[in-house]
Formats: C-alpha cells, structure tokens, sequence
C-alpha cells in the first residue's frame, strides 16, 4: 500500500455523472477476479501519473447473511478531519456485477453485502468523488492521514471509531481487490471514491482512491 501525503484540493470541474465498475461478486465465498473497482463520479483532479504493475491475484469474499450479523446496521458515517457528516444508505451490485453508489451525489453507502462496521472483515463504504453541480460526499478523502478518525454509527446508536492506516490511488486497471475486500483478523472499513484525472474520451475518472482504516 503507497501512503499519500495529504493536500488540499478544491479544484472541481463539472462533469457528467459516473458510477463504480468493478467487483464480480456471488452470494457465497467465491473468487473475484482481480478487476478495477471504477467509482467515477464528475470533475477531475491531476495528481501525477502511476504506472501501472501486475494485476492483483484472486481474492475470496465472504458475502454476510443478515441472520450472522453480530453489529446492527451501519447509519451514520463521519470523518471530522475532512467535515464529512453523512447518512448511509445500503447499496449493491447491478445486474452485471457493478457496484452501484448512492443516487444522492451527498451520500455515502455501506456494501451490505459485506461485513458490517464493526464486525470482524473489511467493511465497505462508497461515496461520489463530485457532480455538476461541484464537490460530493467524498470529495476530500485523499486527504485524510493515519491516525485519523472515521466514526461509523450503528441503527442501535453505538458509535464504532475507526482510524486510518493509509491512503492509497490505484489506477482502476490494477484496482487492489485483495486488499480492499480479503479477510482480515479484525474488524476494519474501506472508503473508497475516485481520484487521478478526468478521462474525456471514457468520461470518467483514471484511478480510485481507497482508504484503509482499523477499529479502535
């Protein structure tokens, strides 16, 4: 995992919308080929370009059963280090295995079919990176550092702080599979968005932006 320094951004350019691409799932442990986890939202940004390296090898999932569920639901997501103060929403996959972000450009997601925030494995939140209109939910997550908190609060209003232990920008091309969505001895949460610069041509953007963070 390649930490990145934090920076301000700011810079938001308007641009159609996107979704995330990526992440072949079945409702049991399966095998997932190692493929870009595309959450494109409008606007870009540039930081320097990455070179791209071998693809990640297979990765297993475990899809959770509501009825194995040790935590209630995830309601509530907030990082007060970059002022995001967001509902959560449950989101899944489409027909052709793509994950699908919130309709509300302001809101982040919970993948429930994974893990939920709190609960040993790798939890999984997404949010747009922006829209038309200017910055989304997760506009500023590049800039968050180790060390940072992301407090995830359950429908029974038990709050479960989390901090960061890296930040990383993969190109969607070699999206990290095994790290975001491996099993992990701990409960710990991924936040994921774009990043990288705004592909005309493809509309949309080059990279996602993943942070990786451990219960406290």
């Amino acid at each position: 995992m390649r930490l990145l320094p934090r920076r301000a951004t700011g810079r938001h350019e308007r641009r159609p919308r996107r979704l995330l691409t990526g992440l072949r799932w079945a409702l049991a442990l399966v095998a997932v080929t190692a493929v870009a986890l595309a959450l494109s939202g409008p606007g870009a940004r540039s930081p320097a370009a990455r070179a791209p390296v071998a693809p990640d090898p297979p990765a297993p999932v475990v899809v959770a059963s509501p009825a194995a569920r040790t935590v209630p639901a995830p309601v509530r997501v907030t990082i007060p280090a970059i002022g995001v103060d967001s509902p959560l929403t449950d989101i899944g996959v489409d027909a052709t295995g793509a994950l699908v972000p919130p309709a509300d450009f302001s809101q982040a997601g919970w993948f429930a079919a994974g893990p939920v925030p709190g609960e040993v494995g790798p939890a999984v939140l997404a949010g747009h990176v922006d829209d038309r209109s200017g910055p989304a939910v997760f506009s500023r997550l590049e800039e968050l550092g180790a060390g940072d908190r992301v407090v995830v609060t359950d429908a029974a209003g038990q709050a479960h702080t989390f901090a960061v232990t890296g930040v990383a920008a993969r190109p969607k091309t070699d999206f990290p599979t095994a790290e975001v969505y491996g099993p992990t001895a701990d409960p710990e949460l991924r936040l994921i968005t774009c990043g990288g610069t705004f592909d005309r041509a493809r509309r949309s953007y080059t990279d996602n932006v993943v942070v990786y963070a451990r219960l406290q």
